[in-house]
């Protein structure tokens, strides 16, 4: 049988156990042309608060019944003369929150789990690892000397563009919250400096670590911190806008920077930015990546929780900060 994980209620603030429903269905069989595929993990990320949101935006809203939508690796266990894929292969797609899926592979690429753990292709190696990658370098426009300063930075995203920036010969300060989190970007990621947002005054702290300000501002949370770090930049600095953690749960309107006049006064852009924009060049980013990871530049962090019915309080550490790297849940049952 196959579990999914239905979207039954639009969350107003934080998704609850009562936006989803989990239900079990035969598994599927795969049509003329497509696969089956037996999912191993799921990707938590924070746009899927948004994606529950009937609202205008870069993805068509989830509907109402619909299986939960999310990224998801796993291994082809039937074939149905399908022209690419066969028996055997592991592939990563946006499978959604279930067990089982049948389907053409439209949208899908081979991995191989002799190279790298499956959770890495859902990480580093995935969606977060592209945002990080085409948002620091092509958004961001880095160059060495630069100094970037990075929210949510012990995250999915933010620990990977810590990390290139590095690479890149920048000096990186991250935010992060709690003196774990700080020190494990700082000592085990190689980042210059660390502000505990929980803990510290966030103003202050960045005028001692930037005190000739910040030429690249990777934002992943907006809010309070967004116009703190408008404040601090220098000429023709650039912020890219990723994500805005701290607002996806409001249930009042999404406050805005007011600090925006900084863009005028130094110069200096504010992009947004949608990963999908750069789909044709994943296969660069991930080579890359790999690269620098086997050389030991890079390194990958998922943290990795277990069962399908335990989706939505392990959906809402994204929120809680109860969690360090790549969060993923193993959907499959059994040892793999």
């Amino acid at each position: 049988m196959n579990k999914q994980l239905l979207f039954v209620k639009r969350p107003i603030g934080e998704a609850n156990a009562d936006t989803w429903s989990l239900v079990t269905n035969p598994i599927p069989e795969p049509k003329e042309g497509e696969v089956l595929i037996r999912q191993h993990y799921i990707s938590l990320d924070p746009a899927m608060r948004g994606w529950m949101n009937d609202s205008k935006s870069y993805i068509e809203p989830m509907e109402i019944g619909s299986v939960m939508r999310a990224g998801s690796v796993g291994e082809i266990i039937a074939s149905n003369n399908h022209p690419k894929f066969k028996v055997g292969d592991f592939v990563s797609g946006h499978g959604g929150v279930q067990q089982y899926i049948a389907i053409d592979g439209k949208g899908y690429y081979p991995v191989d789990p002799k190279l790298a753990p499956l959770p890495t292709y859902i990480g580093t190696l995935g969606m977060p690892g592209m945002t990080a990658y085409f948002g620091i370098l092509e958004v961001g426009k880095i160059k060495e000397g630069d100094v970037v300063l990075v929210s949510g930075a012990a995250g999915a995203v933010g620990s990977i563009v810590g990390q290139i920036a590095k690479i890149k010969g920048c000096t990186v300060v991250g935010i992060a919250g709690g003196p774990k989190k700080c020190n494990y970007i700082t000592t085990e990621l190689g980042f210059d400096g660390a502000i505990d947002y929980k803990n510290e005054k966030v103003r202050n702290r960045l005028k001692e670590l930037c005190p000739k300000g910040i030429d690249v501002y990777f934002d992943n949370v907006g809010g309070e911190i967004l116009d703190i770090a408008l404040a601090q930049l220098r000429m023709h600095a650039r912020v890219v806008i990723c994500g805005a953690i701290s607002q996806y749960n409001n249930k009042m309107a999404i406050k805005g920077p007011s600090n925006y006049l900084s863009l005028l006064v130094n110069r200096a852009s504010m992009q947004g930015m949608v990963v999908f924009d750069w789909a044709k060049r994943y296969g660069e980013a991930a080579q890359q990546m790999g690269t620098w990871m086997a050389q030991g530049k890079l390194k990958s962090k998922e943290d990795v929780y277990e069962g399908i019915e335990n989706f939505p309080q392990t959906f809402n550490r994204l929120f809680s900060g109860e969690k360090m790297g790549k969060l993923v849940l193993k959907v499959i049952e059994g040892d793999l």
